[in-house]
């Protein structure tokens, strides 16, 4: 009865969202920015950080506090939980999209101008290698090994119990 009605509190407090629709950087489609909601992880790449109180703080049906304890605690968690996150994402979020995007934006300049060349280099002078090693193991490791194996098939061992 009581948990209800602050969950439908909580809810309100969480959708009324502080930034307008036609503040901070105006895109093609602010409707795609600002109000996206699910979409915002179309993939589903963060889908274990979907927690709700019920999965951290949960009271078996033999223990249960005070109702009125239960839905401030649950009220706490996720009024802190939904403003932290916002503080966190305000000082945090523009510095790290940029560092990852520098990131991102090095290793594919390295991977499209260093690594594929390469590769692609190895794999076209593969066939000459290949042939340089197959003449170098028939002129030197196959006669090699077949002398050895001529001197070791001359050498008998018999096991005799005493």
């Amino acid at each position: 009865m009581g948990l209800e009605t602050e969950k439908a509190d909580v809810q309100l407090f969480m959708d009324d969202d502080s930034y307008s629709r036609h503040s901070g950087v105006h895109y093609a489609d602010p409707e795609k920015f600002v109000e996206s909601g699910p979409d915002r992880d179309p993939h589903g790449l963060n889908s274990e950080l979907k927690v709700g109180f019920e999965d951290v703080i949960a009271e078996p049906a033999t223990t249960h506090s005070f109702d009125k304890v239960w839905i401030c605690s649950h009220a706490l968690f996720e009024v802190s939980k939904y403003i932290l996150y916002k503080f966190l994402t305000v000082f945090l979020a523009i510095p790290l999209a940029f560092a990852a995007g520098l990131l991102f934006a090095t290793l594919s300049c390295l991977h499209i101008w260093i690594l594929m060349p390469f590769v692609k280099t190895c794999l076209m002078v593969l066939p000459s290698v290949q042939t340089i090693w197959k003449s170098m193991t028939d002129m030197v490791i196959a006669p090699l090994c077949g002398s050895i194996g001529r001197i070791f098939s001359s050498v008998n061992l018999q096991l005799s119990r005493d």
